[in-house]
C-alpha cells in the first residue's frame, strides 16, 4: 500500500501541480478535447497500447480526441478511473538500441468511464453522438464469441458481440440508416481475423434478432472491421514496486500500468482510413497493411518460437527468468542460433525487417522490468510448439534439406521436460536435479506423458522407443513427425544426450557442432 498522507492524482492535482513538468509536459487544452472513441475494455494493455497512442497524437494535436473506456463485465475499474478522472501514470521501461529506457507520463486520453452493467442507457447513447466513429476493444480472446442467449432488450446482453450489436443498432436507428454514420471497428483481442469474427457474430445476432435486413446491410457495407495485430508486453500495476514508484511521484494512483518500451500495431485495412486515423504523424509503430498475415507469421514464429523453444532448454539447464537466459553465454546463444539459422531461412518476408525484428525481439528479452519467468510461459508448451515452432522445423527441413539442429534439440528437450509419471492436483510432477516442478498442459497430453514415462522407467519401452512414440502422436502433431527425413534420429540423439550428460553439457556439444 502506498502512504495514506499522498495527494490522490486528479484533474484538480494535475492542472494546479503537473502541468507543464516532466511528467505532464503538454497543455490542459488536451484535457477537453471531445469524445471521439468507445472503448470496450478498461484494462491494462488498452491503457499501455491504445489510449497511449491517442494522447501521443493528442499532444502533437494531430488527432484531438478521447477516449469513453466501457467496461464490459460487472466488475472492473471504472470506477477508480472516474475518481481521478480518467488520469494516471504510464511508464514504459526496457532495452531500447541497447540503452536502458525508463519513460514515465501521466496519460490523459479517458475521458470517462461507464459499467455497462449499471450505465446500460448511457452507453447506448453513445451511439447517437455523430462526433463518435471509433469501436476499439480489448475483452480477452474469449470475448470475441458467440452467445445465442443475447437479447436486444437484455440491459445488456452478455457477450461483447451482444453489446457491441445493441449499440450499433441504436446508431443505425438514430441516424435511419446513413452509410456517412458507420463506425470504424477495431478489435484487438488476440484471435486470428479478430474483426473478421466480430463482424460475423453481429450478422448472426442480427438474424437471431429478427432485425430488418436494411441493418445488416448497412452492417456490411457502412462499417468497417479491422483485422489486426498488437505486439506489447504490458505488466500492469506494479505491486512489487508501488510504494517506491509513489514515493518518487509523490501522489498516490491507483491506475497507475506498466509495460515495455516496444510496440506494433499491424491493422489490415482500407489505407483512406489511415488519415482518420494518423498515428503514422505520430511516429507511432502502426502499419496500415492489405494482409497482415505475414506480420503474425513474423512475430509467431520469431518472438513467440523463440520463447518456446527455448522454455525448456532454459528451464533444464537451471535459468529461471528469461533475461538470464538471453545474458547466458550457453543458452543466449542457442536462442540466437535458434532465431537466425533455424527459424528466419525460413520465412519469406524481407531479410533487412527480419533481422531488425529479431534484433528488437533480443533487447525485448533482456528487460530488467519484467521477470518473465519459464514455468509460466511453459504453459501447454506442446499446443504452442505445434503453432510456434513446429511450422519453422518443417518448412527448414522442406526447404533446405537438413534437419534444423536447435530446434530438433528443442523438441528432445520439450520431451525431456514432460518426464513426470504423477499428477498432482492437474499438473504432472516433475524434478530438476533434487528441485520439484509442476507441469500445466491440457489433462490428456500430461495423462499421456506420463504414462509413456512410466513405461520408461519401468524398461518397458527404451528411450528411442519413448521418442518415436511422441513423434508419432497426431493428437499433438495432426502428422506422424517421423515421416520427417531425419527428424527421429536427430530428436532420438538428443534424447539420449540430454538424459545422459544432462542439459548443459548436451548445449556444449550442440552449439559445438551446430552443423549437424
Amino acid at each position: 500500500m502506498s502512504e495514506d498522507n499522498l495527494p490522490m492524482l486528479n484533474r484538480e492535482y494535475l492542472e494546479s501541480e503537473l502541468i507543464g513538468t516532466e511528467l505532464a509536459d503538454f497543455s490542459a487544452e488536451i484535457l477537453d478535447y471531445p469524445e471521439k472513441v468507445v472503448q470496450i475494455g478498461e484494462g491494462n494493455f488498452l491503457r499501455a497500447f491504445v489510449d497511449w497512442m491517442f494522447h501521443t497524437m493528442n499532444k502533437k494535436g494531430i488527432f484531438k480526441g478521447r477516449a469513453v473506456v466501457v467496461q464490459p463485465i460487472a466488475e472492473g475499474r471504472v470506477a477508480n478511473l472516474n475518481q481521478q478522472d480518467g488520469l494516471y501514470t504510464l511508464y514504459l521501461r526496457g532495452i531500447e538500441n541497447g540503452k536502458e529506457v525508463n519513460k514515465r507520463e501521466i496519460m490523459t486520453a479517458i475521458s470517462r468511464g461507464l459499467n455497462s452493467y449499471t450505465e446500460w442507457e448511457q452507453f447506448l447513447k453513445l451511439a447517437e453522438d455523430p462526433a463518435v466513429e471509433f469501436v476499439v476493444s480489448n475483452t480477452t480472446e474469449a470475448g470475441i464469441s458467440y452467445n445465442e442467449a443475447d437479447q436486444l432488450a437484455d440491459t445488456p446482453p452478455q457477450s461483447y458481440p451482444g453489446k457491441l450489436t445493441a449499440y450499433l443498432y441504436r446508431r443505425y436507428q438514430s441516424f435511419n440508416g446513413d452509410p456517412e454514420k458507420g463506425m470504424v471497428i477495431i478489435p484487438v483481442e488476440l484471435i486470428e481475423r479478430n474483426g473478421d469474427n466480430l463482424k460475423r457474430i453481429i450478422l448472426q445476432l442480427a438474424e437471431d434478432w429478427n432485425l430488418e435486413a436494411e441493418f445488416s446491410s448497412w452492417i456490411k457495407e457502412a462499417n468497417h472491421f479491422l483485422n489486426t495485430l498488437v505486439d506489447r508486453i504490458v505488466t500492469g500495476y506494479p505491486f512489487n514496486e508501488i510504494d517506491k514508484l509513489e514515493k518518487e511521484l509523490a501522489y498516490h494512483d491507483q491506475n497507475l500500468d506498466t509495460g515495455e518500451i516496444f510496440h506494433l500495431w499491424v491493422i489490415e485495412g482500407d489505407e483512406s482510413l489511415k488519415e482518420k486515423l494518423p498515428f503514422h504523424k505520430a511516429g507511432l509503430n502502426v502499419k496500415w497493411v492489405d494482409d497482415l498475415t505475414p506480420y503474425r507469421t513474423t512475430k509467431v514464429r520469431i518472438l513467440n518460437g523463440a520463447h518456446t523453444s527455448t522454455v525448456p532448454v532454459s528451464y533444464l539447464a537451471g535459468i529461471e527468468l528469461v533475461r538470464d537466459a538471453v545474458n547466458d553465454d550457453l543458452v543466449g546463444e542457442f536462442i540466437k542460433q535458434a532465431v537466425f539459422e533455424d527459424i528466419i531461412p525460413t520465412l519469406a518476408a524481407d531479410p533487412a525487417e527480419l533481422d531488425d525484428f529479431a534484433h528488437k525481439i533480443f533487447e525485448r528479452f533482456k528487460n530488467p522490468y519484467i521477470d518473465h519467468k519459464w514455468l509460466d510461459i511453459s504453459l501447454n508448451s506442446t499446443s504452442k510448439f505445434k503453432t510456434r515452432v513446429l511450422p519453422s522445423l518443417v518448412q527448414h527441413i522442406e526447404k533446405l534439406s537438413k534437419v534444423p539442429a536447435r530446434l530438433s534439440f528443442s523438441l528432445a528437450a520439450l520431451i525431456t521436460f514432460y518426464q513426470g509419471t504423477e499428477l498432482e492436483n492437474g499438473k504432472l510432477v516433475a524434478y530438476r536435479g533434487e528441485d520439484k516442478y509442476l507441469i500445466r498442459d491440457d489433462k490428456p497430453a500430461l495423462e499421456y506423458f506420463a504414462q509413456l514415462w512410466s513405461k520408461f522407467k519401468a524398461a518397458e519401452i527404451t528411450l528411442a522407443e519413448l521418442g518415436r512414440d511422441v513423434l508419432a502422436n497426431q493428437d499433438f502433431w495432426d502428422r506422424d513427425l517421423n515421416k520427417l527425413p531425419g527428424l527421429t534420429e536427430s530428436v532420438v540423439s538428443n534424447l539420449k544426450m540430454i538424459k545422459k550428460a544432462g542439459m548443459k553439457a548436451s548445449l556444449l556439444n550442440l552449439l559445438g557442432n551446430n552443423d549437424n
